[in-house]
C-alpha cells in the first residue's frame, strides 16, 4: 500500500514498524548487539535463514525505518544509512572499485568529495579524471577501458551548475560503468536521478533530510543487486553505521521535509530576483531563473528549482565578508538546507583548499557567496540584504 502513497505521506508513514507499545513516534533502539532464543536461533540467524538483526554496525530497528522510508521518497529497491554525508559518498565509490580502476568526474564538486576521487582514491591505485561536466563530450573524451564509475553532483556546489544527468548514464551504460549522483542540492524531492539513468544515489541527511541542524547522517539507495553485490560486505566491515538516534531524528526531520523544502524554495527564489536588481551584484545563479545557464536540462531533469542560490558581488572578498558580517537574520555558517537562512564564502571555507587555477574553473571567485534559504519570512530576508548592501555602498 506504502508504494502508492504520495511523497508527503511517505514521509510520515512510511517504513514505520512499532513494538509490542504501539508508540506514535518511531522508537529509538540505542542497542549495540542483539539476543536470541537459542544457540540455534542466533546460527540460523547468521546464515541468513532467519529474518532479524545481528550488530548495529550491520543494521538496526530505527536505522531501517529510515533505509525504508528513504527507499520509498527515491523510488531505490534498498539503502544504508551512514554515519555522514561524506561517508556515503565514500562507500559508494570506493566499495565497488579496486586498484588499476578509473574514475571520471565532474571537476565541480564539494571540496571534500573532490578530495575523495582526487587526492584518496589514487593513493589506492584508482585513477581519476575531472571533467567540466556541462559538456557531454567532455564525458566521452575521458571514458578509459578502465572506466568503472562516473561520479557528478548536479547542481553542484556551489555554484548550481546542472549536467545532465540522462546522458551521462547513456555513457555510463555503454562501457558498463556505474553512474553515482549526489542529490544533496535538488533534494529527492526536485530530482529523481534513478529515474534519469542513474545507478545509485548519495545524499547527506545532514542537510534537508535533518534541516534543522541538529545530526550528521548520509545514506546510499540503488538497486538490490548493487546494494548486495557491493555495499553490503563494504558496509558491514568498515563500518560506516549511522547511530540509531540520529536515524530517529532523521525521521522526525523527514516527516516536515516536503513543508520546509517548499518554504526554502520559495525564499530562495524571491531572493535570487532580488539580488539580480542589485547594483552591486555582478552575477547571480539560480536554478528556477530563466538565465540559468543550464535552464533547458533543468527544464528535463527537475521539478522544482533549488533552496540555494550563489551570487557574485563586485567588490570581490571584502565586499563579501563586509556583507556576511552585516546580516542580521542570515548567519555564517559553512552548512545548507537547515530551517535557518546561513550563508558561507566559499572560497575561505568550503573550497579553500583548491588552488586559484581550480577555483577560477569553476567560475568561483573572491566575491562569490553561496545563500542557503531558510524557512523565515521571504520580505525579512530580503530586507536584511537590503540593509547590508546598503552598508557595501557607504
Amino acid at each position: 500500500m506504502s508504494k502508492s502513497w504520495r511523497p508527503a505521506t511517505q514521509l510520515v508513514h512510511g517504513g514505520t514498524t512499532r513494538s509490542q507499545h504501539g508508540e506514535t513516534a518511531e522508537a529509538i533502539f540505542l542497542t549495540q548487539g542483539f539476543v536470541y532464543d537459542s544457540s540455534a536461533a542466533a546460527e540460523a540467524r547468521f546464515k541468513g535463514e532467519t529474518d532479524g538483526f545481528i550488530y548495529a554496525r550491520y543494521a538496526s530497528p530505527t536505522n531501517d525505518m529510515f533505509e525504508k522510508r528513504m527507499c520509498l521518497l527515491e523510488g531505490a529497491e534498498d539503502a544504508r544509512a551512514t554515519a555522514s554525508g561524506m561517508a556515503a559518498v565514500s562507500a559508494a565509490i570506493l566499495c565497488q572499485l579496486k586498484a588499476g580502476d578509473h574514475i571520471v568526474a565532474a571537476r565541480a564538486l564539494f571540496g571534500s568529495c573532490r578530495w575523495v576521487v582526487e587526492t584518496l582514491a589514487p593513493k589506492y591505485g584508482i585513477e581519476c579524471t575531472l571533467v567540466d561536466g556541462r559538456d557531454l563530450a567532455n564525458w566521452e573524451k575521458a571514458i578509459r577501458k578502465n572506466t568503472k564509475v562516473f561520479f557528478l553532483e548536479s547542481p553542484t556546489n556551489p555554484t548550481l551548475e546542472v549536467i545532465d544527468i540522462a546522458g551521462v548514464a547513456k555513457l555510463a551504460n555503454q562501457v558498463g560503468a556505474k553512474l553515482v549522483v549526489d542529490n544533496v542540492f535538488a533534494t529527492p524531492l526536485f530530482q529523481k536521478p534513478l529515474d534519469l539513468g542513474a545507478h545509485v544515489v548519495v545524499y547527506s541527511a545532514t542537510k534537508h533530510i535533518d534541516g534543522q541542524g541538529r545530526c550528521l547522517g548520509g545514506v546510499v539507495l540503488s538497486d538490490k543487486a548493487w546494494i548486495d553485490e557491493h555495499l553490503h560486505d563494504y558496509f558491514r566491515h568498515t563500518g560506516p553505521a549511522m547511530s540509531p538516534f540520529n536515524a530517529w531524528t532523521l525521521l522526525k526531520g523527514i516527516e516536515t521535509l516536503p513543508l520546509r523544502v517548499k518554504q526554502q524554495t520559495e525564499n530562495a527564489s524571491r531572493l535570487a530576483d532580488f539580488l539580480a536588481e542589485q547594483n552591486e551584484v555582478a552575477q547571480v545563479i539560480y536554478p528556477g531563473r530563466k538565465d540559468h545557464p543550464q535552464a533547458d536540462i533543468i527544464a528535463k531533469q527537475m521539478t522544482g528549482g533549488s533552496t540555494l542560490v550563489c551570487f557574485e558581488l563586485k567588490g570581490g572578498k571584502d565586499a563579501a565578508f563586509a556583507l556576511q558580517d552585516a546580516l542580521e537574520v542570515v548567519k555564517i555558517s559553512n552548512n545548507l538546507g537547515d530551517a535557518k537562512s546561513l550563508i558561507t564564502h566559499p572560497s575561505t571555507t568550503t573550497h579553500k583548499n583548491l588552488t586559484d587555477e581550480a577555483r577560477a574553473e569553476l567560475g568561483l571567485s573572491s566575491g562569490t557567496l553561496r545563500f542557503s534559504a531558510g524557512i523565515e519570512d521571504s520580505e525579512d530576508l530580503i530586507e536584511d540584504f537590503a540593509r547590508a548592501l546598503s552598508k557595501i555602498k557607504a
